[in-house]
């Protein structure tokens, strides 16, 4: 399902940004329509003064705007547009606030109730872009570097949340703070068995079926509160999680809704003004 363009809305193009924390994300809109998504690796100090002279996209390092990305719209000789960012990593919020035509969203510019003021902006963004597009109430669950469940109710008010080490921070932490266990790759691989016979199969075991059985759990009882709620999935662990969910929790997979591009809907809504 796709969200459909609305009425009203500019029709000049403008950048995304979401600054996650291993990953820069990016979007490029003309009005209200994605035309694009690329990410890049987080932005080094010796570019700061380069951004802040960027005049057009065409000025923007390939780093950040990629020569496949910009040739069509780099070709219209168009003015920088202008990049709403929304950041996780403090340090790099730092060095993109030096360039020109950045706006930086702030969780006051949100309109979802109840919010707490350390409430992540990445958070509040996918769980308002969700709302706003698939309907409240809502529960968002992203699947990145930490593993968070974010939920509104039918009033557009946050319920609560959860945040855990994300599947890929589980095998590295494990193989990084111990003496004699491998460290692991995360990929999507056919479900282990549960008594595994060795300690790559007994690792692989211990994390995912307990990751899903914790998925499970927050999701039947956000049913049990909210029985009509739409549930969504983004973040970069989405595909195996939800190939994982198939083979174990059939009956919850079919009901997800694998959107990877939640954050940039609710900046498209936030940035309806401007």
């Amino acid at each position: 399902m796709k969200p459909q363009r609305r009425r009203g809305h500019r029709e000049n193009i403008w950048l995304a940004l979401e600054i996650g924390n291993s990953r820069l994300h990016w979007a490029l809109f003309t009005g209200e329509t994605l035309t694009d998504t690329w990410d890049t690796d987080h932005l080094p100090e010796f570019l700061t003064q380069k951004l802040a002279k960027c005049q057009t996209l065409a000025d923007l390092p390939p780093q950040i705007f990629p020569p496949s990305r910009r040739r069509e719209v780099a070709e219209k000789h168009s003015p920088h547009p202008p990049i709403f960012l929304a950041s996780v990593v403090p340090q790099q919020t730092a060095l993109w606030q030096t360039h020109p035509h950045v706006h930086v969203i702030t969780l006051e510019q949100i309109p979802l109730l109840n919010m707490y003021p350390t409430l992540g902006i990445d958070r509040a963004l996918a769980l308002w872009g969700a709302g706003k597009t698939w309907g409240f109430p809502i529960l968002v669950i992203d699947a990145g570097t930490a593993l968070t469940f974010t939920g509104a109710d039918a009033n557009e008010s946050l319920v609560g949340g959860a945040i855990l080490p994300g599947l890929g921070l589980q095998f590295s932490t494990l193989g990084q703070n111990t003496g004699q266990l491998p460290q692991l790759e995360t990929e999507i691989i056919s479900l282990p068995p549960r008594f595994a016979m060795n300690t790559k199969q007994a690792i692989q075991s211990g994390i995912i079926y307990t990751f899903l059985a914790g998925i499970k759990d927050f999701i039947t009882s956000w049913w049990r509160l909210f029985p009509d709620s739409k549930i969504m999935i983004k973040g970069g662990d989405r595909i195996s999680i939800l190939h994982y969910l198939q083979n174990q929790f059939p009956e919850i997979a079919a009901h997800l809704i694998v959107e990877p591009n939640l954050i940039f809907w609710g900046m498209r809504e936030i940035t309806r003004d401007f």
